[in-house]
């Protein structure tokens, strides 16, 4: 299937970075459409423990975790936010929460007078996600959320439009 998008020249763009943490490739999947559709930057956060949990011991571990707000110790990165209008925060929902990476850069940003657009990525039910996650953020304007339900097995033109219209619309105001 070839799939034809419009191509716009970079100063019709805000200047975007897109940071995540994506455990089973989901968020990432994510964040590369939106960097195609806004032409933005990625970051995507690797942590010090790479460890691989799975299963029964993930949902404990993990679970735990995001939901006591705990920190995860990210490996360096050289992004600065300061050089940015529009900051886009991408996690896959643990337990209802932020995973514990994200957590830790939110902590670690000031995003004030910042332009934010939040989304998740789950296999349904991500109860409180988005309020959990804005009261982490302690300064920055809330351009738009959106949550993504099972990714893997949404059918890509979907995914596509939907990760599109999304785009467009956090991109407009």
């Amino acid at each position: 299937m070839i799939v034809y998008t419009e191509w716009k020249k970079a100063e019709d763009y805000m200047k975007t970075l897109i940071v995540y943490y994506s455990y089973d490739g989901s968020s990432a999947l994510i964040a590369g459409l939106l960097k195609e559709f806004l032409g933005a930057e990625t970051l995507e956060l690797k942590t010090v423990d790479e460890k691989r949990r799975r299963g029964i011991s993930l949902i404990f571990w993990g679970g735990f975790q995001a939901v006591k707000g705990k920190k995860a110790a990210l490996k360096p990165y050289s992004a600065k936010t300061e050089d940015y209008d529009l900051i886009i925060l991408g996690s896959p929902v643990w337990a209802g929460a932020p995973a514990p990476a994200l957590n830790t850069f939110i902590a670690e940003t000031d995003f004030s007078n910042k332009k934010l657009a939040l989304y998740c990525t789950h296999g349904g039910g991500m109860r409180k996600f988005f309020d959990t996650l804005k009261s982490r953020i302690k300064n920055g304007v809330i351009a738009g959320e959106v949550d993504f339900q099972d990714v893997k097995k949404t059918p890509p033109e979907v995914l596509r439009q939907n990760v599109k219209d999304w785009a467009e619309r956090i991109s407009a105001g």
